[in-house]
């Protein structure tokens, strides 16, 4: 299975989420409980603990590998996300097909496959550029670490926002499924899919690039805009 990384860039660190990040996970999950329409948030210390126990059991059982979103400047937690479904298409070739199940030693094996998700921020941190920085380390991990052939997204069909900023970042709807799961409020849900393949990864990276590097330009303009 993969092994838990640290990935660093300009605004952001992932950091493999363990314990210790428990009450800042807590506080971050606090802010505005408004803007987690689709996703699961922990809210409160306790709600964080099982939360980042559940997410290691994941990780130990080769499913997942999560991380705690950390902004750069102040060295705060405000969210988190991981690496999921995680599938190998190494070795023999075995029909049916056993997703999830690496040949070979399970402790060194790289997946061909992944999926970005549990994803979410504090409202602090969200449209700062922080969650586009964190999809292209995760991204250029899978691509050009791992060498992943397919990165995939999801998102619940009514997630405008989300989907749309898939969309900016050039990621290629593959369709909706039609009442696919149960939704986080309880209503059957729909579900929207997305997806990255390996040939079309350098052409994503500069659209992701060109974004972030628009962003730092806007942000230096309004500083030296600002009277000192």
């Amino acid at each position: 299975m993969p092994v838990p990384v640290h990935l660093a860039g300009r605004t952001v660190r992932l950091e493999p989420l363990a314990p210790h990040h428990t009450e800042a996970l807590a506080v971050a999950g606090a802010e505005d409980r408004t803007t987690y329409a689709f996703t699961p948030v922990p809210h409160g210390v306790q709600a964080s603990h099982e939360y980042i126990d559940r997410a290691l059991a994941d990780q130990a059982a080769g499913r997942s590998l999560p991380f705690a979103i950390v902004r750069a400047t102040d060295g705060r937690v405000v969210g988190s996300t991981r690496f999921l479904e995680l599938d190998y298409w190494q070795g023999p070739l075995v029909w049916p097909a056993v997703p999830g199940v690496p040949f070979g030693d399970p402790a060194t094996a790289i997946p061909d496959a992944a999926e970005i998700g549990n994803t979410w921020l504090s409202p602090t941190a969200q449209g700062t550029g922080i969650n586009t920085e964190a999809k292209l380390l995760m991204l250029r991990h899978a691509f050009e670490t791992w060498g992943v052939r397919r990165i995939s997204l999801r998102a619940d069909a009514r997630n405008g926002r989300s989907r749309a900023a898939m969309e900016r970042l050039g990621f290629t709807c593959e369709g909706v499924r039609r009442a696919h799961s149960r939704g986080l409020d309880g209503a059957v849900r729909s579900t929207a899919f997305y997806s990255i393949l390996d040939e079309e990864w350098p052409a994503v990276r500069s659209i992701i690039e060109l974004r972030l590097s628009a962003g730092a330009q806007r942000k230096r303009r309004r500083k030296t805009l600002i009277p000192a």
